[in-house]
């Protein structure tokens, strides 16, 4: 099996410029002009352009304001810190600066379509610290 990670976007280069800056992701394959491979993480990350208000799963309409959605996105990094700087630098929304956990840093950002996301940066323990509870 592969995991495919598909974000809809309302501007493709909007979304590759901030997917680029804040993850240092590269791109891969262009399949026209609305949909674009990013790579640099174990899955790869394609960005299809969707207008807002264009009916999507479920006939909800896409809006690109901060929504949730039970599906995220963590990237585990080494600085949890210096990420959130890149990724608010890069266009992100923080929603809650880093704080610890037990199982190390989590810093909780939205990228600038609206879509939720969080930093990790795991101790030691990592999610294990979890069953000492």
């Amino acid at each position: 099996m592969t995991l495919l990670i598909n974000i809809d976007v309302p501007d493709v280069e909007t979304g590759v410029r901030f997917y680029t800056t804040a993850f240092d992701l590269r791109v891969g394959r262009r399949f026209g002009t609305d949909f674009v491979e990013l790579l640099g993480w174990p899955a790869a990350v394609y960005l299809l352009a969707k207008k807002a208000g264009t009916v999507g799963a479920g006939k909800d309409l896409r809006r690109y304001g901060r929504h949730w959605t039970p599906v995220h996105v963590d990237v585990v990094v080494e600085d949890v810190d210096a990420a959130v700087e890149r990724a608010v630098r890069a266009g992100a929304g923080l929603e809650a600066p880093p704080r610890e956990t037990p199982y190390g840093r989590i810093g909780m950002l939205a990228d600038p379509f609206g879509h939720g996301f969080c930093l990790l940066q795991f101790n030691q323990q990592g999610y294990d610290a979890l069953l000492a509870a």
